[in-house]
């Protein structure tokens, strides 16, 4: 699934009215017609005791007439219960909102209209569905303080948010910031029209104050922003909606990135999602994994990484760690093969580089940084590793603490071959000398700019990863589970992604099938902890792979 940017849509509007033809009020019409049919599907689930709890904060796209308002039209009143507040912005989201409104109404759902400001400053189509809601006869009131909480008390039973649209800049003032907050504060459920109010379409920001939707119904395309925490929190379940504009971006616009799914895998990044076998294949034909990691007080994290390298289905592992931590890890894993680099005492040494270089040149891809600790010589160690390795080479953890330190990758020279950083947020605040809340503020802009300057694949790591390739394209992963927020969870990260480059695939293909299969082992991992994923710790991902 595609995702744009709030200029990408304002594009992709004008295109599809002034290019291809199509009406603006058609869009409108059909855009109010679609929030419509997700209200009246959530009032379907919660009559037959079918909502869960909270929002699942998933994002799926439903094709248009899969739950058609033809199953709930008939003679009013169809839903006696239902009582919809419906928030009226001035601009093309309060329009979509009106449309809304009257759909409802058809479906016999009782409604009322609630205005940011007087209707008659509404402009283009919302002020033509503004006439059509008036010579209907729809009940409506500007806004004043205290009324979501007036509506309540009239039994209302949930609320549509048209406030503001993706065109909305900084956070919302004056009337519209008062009814957000009244809104949040009545605790009824949300349905937000594109997106939430309060959202940066862009960033996944939330100013103060934020719609806090439980559903969100995005109109045409995603929109970057709610890939992103803290605003996939605020959009709740994400449902994106067709409304007639095409399938297919304006010529020569390129989306700003791609949902992570088993379609997308293979038609954007030719991958096959079911890893199969050839029947003459051998462990010669799945590739060679070097893996440098582990020291005294972290060899675990090596053999989190080592082992997923393995489960990935690379045919060999070389996990080399330092000489005097053999003897502690020998037979941990039989099928892995050990190799003595690095100094005394259990750590590393800058010596240690040659050595990695030799193994490498039997093998097809170097993974390093899990458990690395920090050492004289570092800089001297892993830039000769950057400079001198001819294969693709993982780089985590440590690795990226000691390249961050040094200035690097900028004051190094560019490599030949592909490499891939898979920072976490902190990690990646060190390496663009940023705080890990800028890193945060920006996920997916941030990525893609350092990917490109640098000419590195960049895993920036967290709830919604982002894979960002050198050539500017970016992919988001939306599998995975809140517990697998453990120490060692990366490690096997890192692994998993070694072992996939280590089987042909390239550095973009190997990063983002990686996070996607970690994310999925991770949803089963917690799964089988039954009902209790916070014992989740990073092994259970590895056995899940």
């Amino acid at each position: 699934m595609k995702f744009v940017t709030s200029e990408q849509m304002r594009a992709v509007d004008r295109y599809a009215i002034e290019q291809i033809g199509i009406p603006a009020v058609a869009l409108m019409e059909n855009a109010g017609r679609a929030i419509a049919e997700e209200v009246l599907l959530f009032c379907r689930q919660r009559r037959e005791g079918r909502l869960p709890e909270r929002p699942e904060e998933t994002i799926r796209e439903r094709p248009a007439g899969a739950d058609s308002l033809d199953r709930d039209l008939g003679s009013p009143p169809a839903w006696p219960e239902e009582h919809w507040l419906i928030l009226i912005g001035k601009g093309n989201n309060g329009g979509d909102g009106l449309v809304c409104a009257r759909h409802l109404v058809d479906a016999g759902v009782r409604v009322s209209l609630l205005y940011a400001e007087e209707p008659e400053r509404l402009g283009g189509e919302a002020a033509l569905q503004h006439a059509i809601a008036a010579a209907l006869g729809l009940p409506g009131e500007v806004y004043t303080p205290g009324a979501v909480a007036a509506a309540r008390s009239r039994g209302v039973t949930g609320i549509v948010d048209a406030l503001l649209g993706t065109g909305a800049k900084g956070a919302p003032r004056g009337a519209y910031a008062s009814l957000i907050r009244e809104a949040n504060e009545s605790r009824l459920p949300i349905v937000a029209a594109d997106i939430p109010s309060g959202l940066d379409a862009d960033t996944g920001a939330v100013h103060d104050p934020c719609i806090e939707a439980r559903i969100t119904v995005c109109l045409a395309f995603l929109k970057a922003g709610l890939t992103q925490y803290p605003g996939a929190k605020a959009a709740g379940d994400v449902i994106v909606r067709y409304i007639g504009i095409p399938r297919a971006l304006p010529p020569g616009m390129a989306e700003a990135g791609v949902l992570l799914t088993e379609e997308s895998l293979r038609g954007e990044l030719g991958v096959d999602p079911g890893r199969r076998r050839e029947a003459d294949g051998h462990k010669g034909t799945y590739g060679h994994v070097l893996l440098a990691a582990g020291s005294l007080t972290m060899s675990g994290a090596g053999l989190l990484a080592a082992k997923a390298a393995l489960r990935a289905g690379s045919g060999l592992v070389t996990w080399a760690l330092p000489e005097a931590l053999l003897p502690q890890v020998l037979g941990a894993v039989p099928e892995l093969m050990l190799a003595p680099a690095g100094g005394e005492a259990g750590a590393w040494n800058a010596a240690a580089a040659s050595e990695l270089l030799r193994l490498l040149e039997a093998r097809d891809v170097l993974a390093i940084g899990p458990g690395l600790g920090r050492f004289p010589g570092e800089d001297g160690f892993l830039r000769a590793v950057w400079e001198g390795a001819p294969r693709p080479l993982v780089v985590d953890a440590d690795a990226l603490n000691i390249l961050a330190a040094a200035g690097a990758p900028a004051a190094w020279p560019r490599r030949d071959a592909a490499a891939i950083l898979t920072p976490h947020p902190g990690e990646m605040a060190r390496l663009a000398g940023l705080s890990t809340a800028e890193v945060q503020r920006d996920r997916i802009g941030l990525a893609r700019r350092y990917a490109v300057q640098h000419g590195v694949t960049l895993v920036l790591k967290g709830a919604r990863t982002v894979v960002a390739a050198p050539d500017g394209r970016v992919f988001v992963n939306v599998t995975g589970h809140p517990g697998m927020a453990t120490g060692g969870s990366g490690d096997v990260l890192t692994g998993l992604i070694a072992g996939l480059l280590a089987q042909g695939l390239d550095a973009v293909q190997a990063a983002a099938f990686g996070v996607y299969l970690h994310g999925q082992a991770g949803e089963r991992a917690a799964a089988a902890r039954k009902g209790n994923p916070a014992s989740l710790i990073a092994g259970d991902i590895i056995e899940a792979l």
